[in-house]
């Protein structure tokens, strides 16, 4: 078994087909079936099953998925460590987010990156929490930052901040502008929300839950919406009531599209977190980057200590 029969698994496992796997990995057809047969041979069982030109993983083929996908990790960790050795602060690194951390206190960590890595190139692509966490399971992302703590034992997760919920309505809704410290005046209220995300202990699904029930509108109607620009279109038409992350809705309430409803009772803010892989190679640009994105969870220590590493949010033995 070599490198690139894991990697033509892998391909073919993320794309679904042999025909895009081969244009990723720039292979005939003929030769990417050739690599799968190898290595079915060597493990002695199928691992994809075809079915009208698609692959679908055989049991075998998802028992097998996550180690090869950390062979190729590790292999990427390889390189990174040996061209580590001679860098500095130099080469590349690159970062997954969600996209509306954008629009936070996190570009201004960035910002000071650039200027202090002058010779680094930030490589950044953006994509959910569950997707960030993927792609930096996988190896594809040196660092991940997303919303909530994933569960994952390969991932190491740090405090990077957070950010305010804010509760959303059309522009003419009746109690925009006052405080509302009856949660009940919105009882009847529909919400709209992100299903719970699954195997995840925390999620903006759970969040919306426990601030309902917090806030006693518990058996108000929730509709369960699975993206944030259709969440924000929706409060906007006055379909429900949205809780999201204030820099989601930034340039709505800028410009009148949306206002936020003051209500007490369902404040609350959710944690930003940085990850990484916990055996993976941290260049020195990558521990560089890690230092300034924690920087903000860890502003209140350091006016009574100056240096103060990153607490752990996570510790899986």
């Amino acid at each position: 078994m070599d490198i690139d029969e894991i990697s033509t698994f892998v391909a073919i496992a993320e794309l679904g087909s042999f025909t895009r796997a081969a244009q990723r990995l720039h292979r005939t057809q003929p030769a990417i079936s050739r690599r799968l047969s190898l290595l079915e041979h060597e493990l002695g069982t199928p691992v994809f099953e075809r079915i009208r030109g698609n692959a679908r993983l055989t049991e075998a083929g998802r028992a097998f998925l996550p180690y090869a996908e950390a062979a190729l990790a590790a292999l990427r960790d390889g390189r990174a460590a040996v061209r580590g050795l001679r860098a500095g602060l130099h080469g590349s690194v690159s970062l997954a987010l969600v996209g509306t951390l954008a629009d936070t206190h996190i570009v201004d960590a960035l910002r000071r990156f650039q200027r202090r890595a002058k010779d680094v190139r930030l490589e950044l692509r953006t994509a959910s929490s569950s997707e960030v966490t993927n792609l930096v399971r996988r190896g594809e992302a040196t660092v991940g930052l997303r919303y909530f703590t994933g569960d994952v034992a390969e991932l190491v997760s740090l405090e990077a901040g957070s950010e305010a919920m804010l509760v959303v309505a059309e522009p003419y809704h009746a109690l925009a502008g006052r405080r509302i410290r009856d949660a009940s005046l919105l009882a009847n209220q529909r919400w709209i929300g992100f299903p719970p995300s699954r195997g995840e202990r925390d999620s903006s699904g759970h969040v919306l839950m426990r601030q309902l029930v917090r806030a006693g509108l518990d058996g108000s109607e929730v509709v369960v919406i699975d993206s944030l620009t259709a969440q924000k279109r929706l409060a906007q038409a006055g379909f429900g009531l949205a809780l999201v992350p204030a820099s989601s809705v930034r340039d709505e309430l800028r410009r009148g599209l949306l206002v936020e409803l003051d209500v007490p009772a369902m404040r609350t803010a959710i944690p930003i977190v940085a990850v990484h892989r916990r055996n993976g190679y941290l260049s020195p640009a990558a521990l560089a980057l890690l230092e300034l994105l924690t920087a903000e969870a860890r502003r209140p220590a350091a006016r009574r200590q100056r240096i103060a590493p990153p607490r752990r949010l996570v510790q899986v033995r």
